[in-house]
Formats: C-alpha cells, structure tokens, sequence
C-alpha cells in the first residue's frame, strides 16, 4: 500500500518584494526621528526638509504595497505609527521650538499638545474607518473626512515656509498658536476634504497631467519654500471651497 503525499510545510520566509512597502514606511520613519533631532539642534529647515520628504515617503509605500499586492495588516499599522510621529510630533516640534518656546507662560505647550493629540485622533478614526469598510464592503467616500494627518503637517509648517522664503522673523506666538490649534481642530472635524481618490481625469487629458506634475517639481526645485508657500495656500483655498459647499447644502 503506497503512502498518500505528505503536504509541505509551509514557509516562514516571504519574497523580499512583500517587505519593500514596509522597509519604505521605516526610512519615512527614521526621516522623521531624524527631522526631531534636527529640532532640538535647531537646524528648522533641514528638519522641515526631513518632514517633507516623510510626506513623499508615506504616498510612496502604499503606492508599492498596491503594486506589488503586498498590503497586510502590520503594512497599516507601521504606517499609522509612522504618520503619528511625522506629521503629529515632529511639527508639534518644530513650531513649538521655532515660534513659540518664548511664549512658554501663554500656553504654546498646551497648543502643541492639542495639535499632536488632534493628529493621534484623526489617525485612529481613519483606522477604524479603513477597517469598518473592509469588514462590511462598503466603499468609503471618495473624499476624505477632516484634513488628512500629511496635509495638516504641511499646513502647520506654513508660518516656517513663510519665514524661510522671507528671512523674517517668525509671526507673533498667539497668531501662530491660535493658528496650529486652527490645523488641529480641522484635522478631527467632519470636513468633507479633498481626496486624490476623487479626481477623475480622462485619458485625454493625461498628458496635461504630467506636463503639470513636471511643472510643479521644476517649481519646487527652483524656488523650493516659495512653491511650499503656494501649494499649501491652494489646499487651504480648497478647505474655504469646502467649507462654502457645507454651508450652502446646510442653508439649502
């Protein structure tokens, strides 16, 4: 009587293409502590660069994950860690240190405490979010709900962009702290705000797309902080446009 074929074990090991999403998620990581230590030296824009950098970074890994069909759960949780630390506590940081440590005795503390804990919120209720739609199937809305951790760093870092294109000083600390709480806020609100998942662009108009997307890196590497100064303003006109469409269905 011949033996029946024994299965094979299964294997520990995974392609090393499965681990590139994450090892990309751990340089974001590093760009970030490293972003903090520049902070504490006070080297402000190699540490805003650092920041930045993070930013391309995080849209990076879940374009491969997607490519590679590489997504897991320990993919997502890095990253949200990973989010937490580069766009909640290294601009805390950073505004904090560069605008308003001198202004210790109004409460800038209290400010950066509420912006880093309003970033930590926003990224659990976008967990529970991606979790809940997977479980149910129900797609979620095609544009994002509260500003999204990358863009509130981008916007809270406004007032250094401003001063590195200019030479200034930094603005008043009650302008700059009322402002971070502003960012703060609007990442947990119930915004509708825009979403790359919402564009729809034909085909056609591809070429265009890239021609844009060309102009705005030759724009960032010629007058780096000044185009920073100009693509935060947009998205914030973007969050005004969104803030109008809420109040006319609301008056509607």
């Amino acid at each position: 009587m011949s033996e029946l074929p024994q299965p094979e074990p299964e294997s520990d090991s995974q392609p090393f293409l499965a681990l590139l999403p994450n090892l990309v998620t751990m340089i974001g990581l590093c760009a970030g502590l490293t972003a903090i230590r520049f902070v504490l030296a006070g080297k402000f824009e190699l540490a805003v660069i650092l920041i930045i950098f993070s930013a391309v970074i995080d849209g990076l890994d879940g374009l491969l994950a997607r490519r590679l069909k590489a997504t897991s759960e320990i993919g997502a949780q890095l990253d949200s860690l990973s989010d937490f630390l580069n766009f909640g506590v290294a601009p805390g940081l950073l505004v904090y240190q560069f605008a308003l440590a001198e202004s210790e005795k109004m409460g800038s503390w209290i400010v950066v405490l509420v912006y880093v804990s309003c970033t930590c919120m926003r990224l659990a209720r976008f967990n529970v979010a991606q979790n809940k739609a997977a479980v149910t199937g129900i797609k979620p809305p095609p544009h994002f709900v509260g500003v999204p951790a990358p863009a509130g760093a981008m916007l809270a870092l406004l007032p250094a962009f401003v001063a590195f294109e200019t030479g200034a000083e930094p603005a008043p600390p009650l302008l700059t702290g009322g402002y971070l709480l502003g960012v703060g806020l609007l990442m947990v609100s119930r915004l509708p705000t825009f979403s790359p998942k919402s564009l729809r662009v034909p085909k056609a108009k591809t070429g265009w797309i890239m021609i844009a997307t060309a102009l705005v890196i030759g724009a960032l590497l010629a007058w780096f902080w000044l185009s920073l100064i100009l693509l935060t303003a947009v998205y914030g006109l973007s969050l005004l446009h969104s803030f109008y469409k809420v109040f006319r269905h609301g008056r509607g």
